[in-house]
């Protein structure tokens, strides 16, 4: 068990993210006191009932009171509200952070609602699964996975290092980025593939030439992992790609682009290029093993049941 970084934490949203969070901050010992909120009543309930934070409270202002550490775990479109209800009741020195893949619409929509007495560090933990809700979370979904922290101008480079190392106790990698270039990167790591994969799914769904049950019944693994992906929460993804709009914008004609020379070569035979494209990507995807962001096993470890 860590010496505790922060006497107490604060988490706003209890979803696969904030429950992950409070599971790993417990197996460290990172925190003191860990308080939660979430505005559905029923996600409160569970989220007792489970044993999800050491304090669930029935509003967002309870839960900030004398917290050390604030994380917006809510969907990106929801951050600037939260962050206005959450102001006054801010302790001074406190940090607030959060969890969003998005940074820049999230560091304009929050930013002007904190007072100048807490320190707003944005963070992005790239880890997630395709379930969501305070049921869904695991100690273990930060592991080797990357933290990205995105500092904003003038944030105190003793709570950025706090926050670091916060994250570090929790079992990420850290990083820090500048926010356009973070949302590029995701853009092209998270953001487009998402909706690409939607895109294939809902494809499948209006091809009625192939029916819903032969989909079901004959997936092979690619058509597998593009459902496993468009799982992902709704509600969530519509804030992203609204909030991320002209990055995603840019790497979708970008792969607009690729996919109509895919198309060239596939309708005019040029298998030299086909085989040469199909070289170059096979070779990023072992970097990413390589890299132990995921395992060459034929179900991508994806097999078991995580456990809290």
């Amino acid at each position: 068990m860590s010496t505790p970084i922060y006497d107490r934490v604060a988490l706003i949203g209890l979803g696969l993210i904030a429950s992950s969070m409070f599971w790993a901050i417990k197996r460290a010992g990172l925190a003191g006191e860990v308080t939660g909120y979430a505005r559905s009543e029923e996600t409160r309930h569970t989220a007792r009932r489970i044993g999800l934070c050491d304090r669930v409270c029935d509003s967002a202002i309870e839960a900030v009171e004398g917290a050390d550490l604030v994380v917006l775990c809510v969907p990106v479109g929801a951050m600037g509200k939260v962050a206005a209800e959450i102001a006054p009741a801010l302790k001074s020195g406190a940090t607030v952070s959060d969890v969003g893949s998005v940074k820049r619409h999230v560091i304009e929509a929050v930013s002007p609602h904190l007072p100048e007495n807490v320190h707003f560090v944005p963070a992005h933990p790239l880890a997630g699964t395709e379930h969501s809700g305070p049921e869904s979370g695991f100690a273990e979904l930060f592991d080797n996975r990357w933290c990205l922290l995105v500092p904003v101008e003038n944030s105190d480079p003793a709570a950025v290092a706090r926050l670091r190392q916060f994250w570090q106790g929790i079992g990420a990698n850290v990083d820090e980025m500048e926010a356009d270039h973070h949302d590029l990167v995701l853009a092209v790591t998270s953001h487009a593939p998402h909706l690409i994969a939607y895109t294939m799914v809902g494809v499948a769904d209006d091809l009625r030439r192939v029916t819903d049950s032969e989909v079901i019944k004959y997936s092979a693994a690619g058509f597998r992992d593009f459902t496993r992906i468009a799982a992902s929460d709704p509600t969530m993804w519509r804030d992203v790609f609204l909030s991320n709009k002209d990055a995603t914008l840019e790497i979708l004609g970008r792969f607009t682009e690729e996919l109509f020379a895919l198309q060239r070569a596939i309708r005019t035979g040029d298998g030299q290029h086909l085989f040469d494209y199909f070289t170059r990507t096979r070779a990023i995807r072992r970097g990413i093993i390589d890299a132990g962001q995921d395992t060459a096993a034929p179900d991508f470890g994806r097999g078991a049941t995580p456990k809290t």
